[in-house]
């Protein structure tokens, strides 16, 4: 039997009817479709929309976004959160509507999350070429902008014919369920085949279910993995995103617990252990805790859990000092599995640590080793208390009205529940939450670092609060930030979507700013100030209102200037039955304690300026310690 329907229509009923499952638990795989409708999808995507939400509005719901990046980035963060077993899709027109997607694609890519990405697409015919908004290409007839997604898409394809519409659906279903190669998903879709009818087979539109598995690891590495630990004196765990994604946080612990191995965590394995667990030392590399790197520093054996390495938790391959030190890798990836040369224990992160641990038995690190990552641990909390609480001859210097950046964070984490989210994305305010946030809760930490997309954080915040709407989620965004993508306010206005949005007011890109100077640049164009009479950019602050930015898009916003003010506005901000913003001013220069660690940033070699030939002698100084890793794990020291 067969059905006639445009290949729009045969899209989105398939969509209805997928679904993911995984230990038994099986959910819709799409919890909606999130799109701007143009000339290039209304008649095809938005028509099968409607018709299907006049069928049955639950199916596949549809959200109205404002920017076409936006809403992939709630996806995404909507898929993070379902633990990536659940997503959305997006549709946008062609052309800009569509291009504008393509830093969305690469984010959810990046991070390893399943998007779903509908771009419209030019004329299959092209009876009509040129249409609006196609760029033309001299060379080749069947390119268009939608091409510009194939290097930041795990799977690409474009429905030229209705026919190739049920094997490109089935290969992106594939790919957005395995843990292995999940990331942005692409089917470009020419606008006249869009609108296009033909007979599809019944069976294409029966419900379907997608097994996510547990991949188990392989007994004979699990024996070369004990024999590293057994031979280890000073192993350390770097926890990663897959340990959230595996749900193993349980089984972190136990493995914690019985041997003793300090953990230390990524910006996206933040929340693996609690803040207070014995174990725990808190965030490792360019933006982690003192304690984690230098315990990092002296580790003889780096047991990397779900991770990919990014040059942030290596501190650009300087975090890790000892001669000796090797590395073992529990990733559901290969290609993550043997980073550095390590012994690649390829398996879901959960049933890993479970065999790992049933095969160490009575194994554990030795008792001062324990007591040495505990005091570490210890003193660091201590210089988080100072800077939640800073002392008088920090704030004495502060105008009146002006906090840290660390009061507010403090602010936030004491005064918001423990099951409470806390979203970020870029400029200062990653780098301080991953060292000074106390996580309580293994979802309560939700920052965007592998991308690191100014303006992720609204619509992420967004997606976060769809994924989780039992929590309340504290949006933290700088002004910078805040200026690049504000819009999505309105959606979470039209659809009553609860976010608190904590609004930093710093004058500028404080993180660049504070990166520039290091470097040697002077904060050279990072600050928001008006052009002077001799033409430079150091005049006064600009007389921007982001309070009222914010009111005009139909939010409330509590404007605060001290400490009890903001305790205040937490607290009402907790009890808003909608979207509400705090908007709080903080002194740029005043960052966080030292991480005691290095990030790689190139610093001009040759440069008549002082600052920059000195920024220069200490980066050539700090290369030094920069290594390979590339020692064989069971080879000789």
């Amino acid at each position: 039997m067969t059905v006639r329907l445009t290949v729009a229509q045969a899209l989105v009923r398939f969509l209805s009817v997928q679904y993911s499952e995984r230990d038994g638990e099986r959910q819709r795989l799409f919890a909606g479709c999130l799109g701007i409708f143009g000339h290039g999808n209304v008649a095809g995507v938005g028509q099968a929309l409607l018709q299907a939400e006049l069928e049955d509005p639950t199916a596949l719901p549809y959200i109205l976004a404002r920017n076409e990046q936006a809403m992939v980035h709630t996806a995404s963060a909507f898929a993070r959160t379902r633990d990536r077993l659940q997503t959305y899709a997006c549709t946008a027109s062609i052309g800009p509507g569509s291009t504008n997607m393509v830093t969305g694609a690469a984010l959810a890519t990046v991070n390893r999350l399943p998007v779903l990405i509908l771009p419209s697409d030019v004329f299959a015919t092209r009876v009509a070429t040129p249409v609006l908004q196609e760029l033309e290409s001299f060379g080749a007839g069947d390119v268009s902008v939608n091409d510009a997604f194939r290097p930041v898409s795990k799977y690409f394809d474009r429905i030229w014919r209705p026919e190739q519409l049920p094997s490109a659906l089935l290969n992106a279903m594939r790919v957005l369920t395995d843990p292995v190669e999940t990331g942005a998903v692409t089917l470009a879709l020419p606008q006249d085949v869009q609108a296009e009818a033909y007979d599809w087979p019944d069976e294409l539109f029966t419900e379907r279910t997608w097994y996510v598995a547990r991949p188990l690891p392989e007994a004979s590495i699990v024996d070369k993995a004990v024999d590293l630990l057994r031979a280890a004196k000073a192993p350390l765990v770097v926890a990663g995103g897959g340990v959230h994604y595996s749900g193993a946080e349980d089984a972190l612990r136990r493995f914690a617990e019985a041997t003793g191995v300090p953990v230390s965590e990524t910006q996206a394995g933040k929340g693996s252990l609690r803040y207070d667990h014995p174990q725990s030392v808190g965030a490792v590399g360019s933006t982690g805790t003192t304690a984690a790197n230098a315990l990092a520093r002296e580790a003889d054996l780096v047991i990397g859990i779900g991770t990919r390495y990014s040059d942030f938790t290596t501190a650009s391959r300087t975090a890790f000092q000892n001669p000796d030190v090797r590395f073992m890798n529990i990733n559901v990836a290969r290609f993550d599995g043997g980073k550095h040369a390590g012994l690649p224990l390829v398996a879901d992160a959960r049933e890993a640590l479970v065999s790992l641990t049933s095969a160490l038995g009575d194994w554990s690190v030795s008792d001062q080793y324990r007591s040495s990552a505990a005091t570490l641990a210890t003193r660091w909390d201590e210089i988080v208390d100072n800077t939640y609480n800073p002392p008088a001859e920090v704030t004495s210097n502060l105008a009146v009205g002006v906090l840290t950046q660390g009061e507010v964070l403090g602010a936030v984490n004491e005064l918001s529940a423990a099951s409470d989210v806390v979203v970020c994305a870029a400029g200062s305010m990653p780098g301080e939450l991953h060292k000074l946030w106390r996580t309580r809760d293994p979802k309560g930490y939700h920052v965007e670092y592998g991308y690191s997309c100014m303006g992720y954080e609204i619509a992420g915040g967004i997606g976060v609060r769809l994924g989780a709407p039992d929590r309340d989620v504290f949006v933290l965004v700088g002004d910078g930030s805040y200026l690049m993508m504000s819009s999505e306010l309105v959606t979470a206005v039209q659809e009553n979507v609860k976010i608190i949005v904590v609004l930093v007011q710093n004058h500028g890109f404080a993180s660049i700013g504070a990166l520039s100077e290091s470097l040697g640049s002077q904060r050279f164009g990072t600050a928001y100030r008006r052009r002077s009479g001799d033409g430079r950019l150091d005049g006064d602050y600009l007389p921007v209102d982001l309070a009222a930015n914010v009111r005009s898009l139909g939010v409330d916003v509590i404007e605060v200037h001290d400490r009890s003010e903001l305790e205040k506005a937490i607290g009402t901000a907790k009890a808003a039955s909608g979207p509400i913003a705090i908007h709080v001013t903080t002194d740029p220069l005043i960052g966080g304690p030292d991480s005691e660690s290095w990030w790689d940033v190139p610093v001009s070699e040759v440069s008549v300026l002082q600052s920059t030939q000195a920024a220069s002698a200490q980066y050539e100084e700090s290369k030094k310690s920069q290594r390979l890793y590339v020692a064989p794990v069971e080879g000789d020291s």
